[in-house]
């Protein structure tokens, strides 16, 4: 029992020396992830030498300047409630601006078992490591343990609301249009804060987990978007993220994609 004992209490020691180790190691690699100005202007660099090379600023027919090139900083205060409150439901995360920020043991413990178990514990503090993830993948960062330490990086400084606007503001379409922003020209003619809740509803479909966009680009299977559409209307309000009242006028729109083409 005590060669057991102190066999353990040996691993347990080196552990406490390895992991930290290689903590500090994969961060040496990493982009420089000291604030959000380092995350901001590395998505810019990206972000804008992507839609330059596709002329993403050009007119379109209408003379409507199609998408910007220039990657401003997210703000959450822009973004359309109705399309934040359909984001985290989706991402089975309703009550994710009703808990604290998870932080302190909770959120080591969650980046211990990460890293080393390849798990993920409940609560919300999983939505907002999946989303620090999301963001560093966008910076180019590859590899379990990369993005898993850069995820850890980013959750330092970003706050709930700041996580949900920059992965909004990165979630890429096709080529040139990135951002729920350009999505929502792209698909509707008009901007993010013009779109009413039926057509938020049905970006959500070119949103993950669903990624339609393709479909509701063309136009495809109109009666099947409505259903979808409209299942997600029903759910929102089913959890009180927004009224039955506004569900049901919502419901009632037609597809919107039918006028804009």
């Amino acid at each position: 029992m005590k060669t057991v004992f102190w066999l353990f209490m040996f691993l347990v020691g080196l552990a406490g020396v390895v992991i930290p180790l290689t903590y500090l190691y994969t961060a040496s690699k990493l982009p420089r992830l000291e604030s959000e100005f380092d995350v901001e202007s590395q998505l810019r660099h990206r972000i804008e030498g992507d839609r330059m090379s596709v002329l993403a600023g050009r007119m379109d027919q209408g003379g409507r300047e199609r998408t910007a090139v220039t990657f401003t900083r997210p703000d959450f205060s822009r973004m359309p409630k109705d399309l934040v409150a359909l984001y985290i439901r989706q991402m089975d995360c309703p009550t994710y601006f009703q808990t604290p920020r998870e932080d302190g043991r909770a959120w080591a413990w969650r980046l211990f078992a990460g890293v080393t178990l390849g798990t993920a514990p409940p609560g919300d503090g999983a939505c907002e490591r999946r989303l620090a993830m999301r963001i560093a993948r966008e910076m180019g960062i590859e590899g379990d343990l990369q993005l898993s330490v850069a995820a850890h990086r980013l959750h330092a400084f970003f706050q709930k609301d700041q996580l949900v606007a920059y992965d909004l503001s990165i979630i890429r379409f096709e080529r040139g249009v990135i951002g729920v922003e350009d999505g929502a020209r792209k698909l509707f003619g008009r901007e993010l804060g013009e779109l009413q809740l039926s057509e938020l509803a049905e970006l959500q479909l070119a949103l993950p987990p669903y990624g339609f966009y393709g479909d509701l680009k063309a136009c495809k299977n109109a009666s099947l978007i409505r259903q979808n559409r409209d299942l997600l209307l029903q759910d929102l309000a089913g959890y009180a993220l927004v009224s039955e009242e506004r569900a049901r006028n919502a419901i009632a729109q037609p597809v919107a994609c039918l006028s804009v083409k």
